[in-house]
């Protein structure tokens, strides 16, 4: 599981457009955390770049929002709850101050986010297949 950071840069690192630059950068800083203790480089505060510091909050939020075959999915509100107060396992002191404080004024956007995406899927999986 811990390999997908490094597979995803080493498919990215290649391209020449900026975007697919970027994209390489955040698959191998997302798992960072502020604190110092993520992977797969162990970086900390600044050192993150800030894609990566951005997106390990998103990341976050989803896998917590989302369904999987060994846990349930939760609500925003246990999930804002989870990432600004910590739960023993997700802790405050893993995002970057500045992302944190941002999530934290974005009230209920996330949720507005989440959700917007879940109607998307469900259409998606209600189309017949393009041929």
């Amino acid at each position: 599981m811990k390999t997908h950071t490094s597979l995803g840069k080493r498919i990215l690192q290649g391209g020449t457009s900026p975007y697919i630059r970027l994209g390489a950068e955040i698959a191998e800083t997302h798992h960072e955390r502020w604190d110092g203790r993520g992977y797969p480089l162990g970086l900390s505060g600044e050192a993150i770049p800030l894609a990566g510091r951005i997106l390990m909050l998103v990341d976050t939020y989803d896998a917590l929002r989302s369904r999987r075959p060994y846990k349930p999915a939760r609500d925003h509100a246990d999930v804002t709850a989870v990432i600004t107060e910590g739960d023993g396992r997700t802790e405050p002191s893993h995002f970057a101050p500045e992302v944190l404080a941002a999530f934290r004024g974005s009230g209920t956007r996330f949720d507005d986010i989440f959700a917007a995406a879940a109607e998307d899927e469900a259409a998606r999986r209600d189309q017949p297949p393009v041929t």
